[in-house]
């Protein structure tokens, strides 16, 4: 992880964490993220995409 705060906050205290709305944020493009790389290997198998060397 990173270990500066990534919020505006103008007493950051390291205790509280991120705000629900980033945390909201960065759950939904872990998810995304997931979601983008099972479908390219979806993509991959269909399309018969050969990623071993002979």
């Amino acid at each position: 992880m990173l270990g500066g705060v990534l919020w505006s906050d103008p007493d950051p205290d390291p205790e509280a964490g991120p705000p629900e709305d980033l945390r909201r944020t960065q759950v939904m493009l872990r998810r995304l993220g997931v979601l983008m790389a099972l479908a390219m290997i979806v993509a991959m198998a269909v399309l018969g995409v050969d990623t071993l060397p002979p």
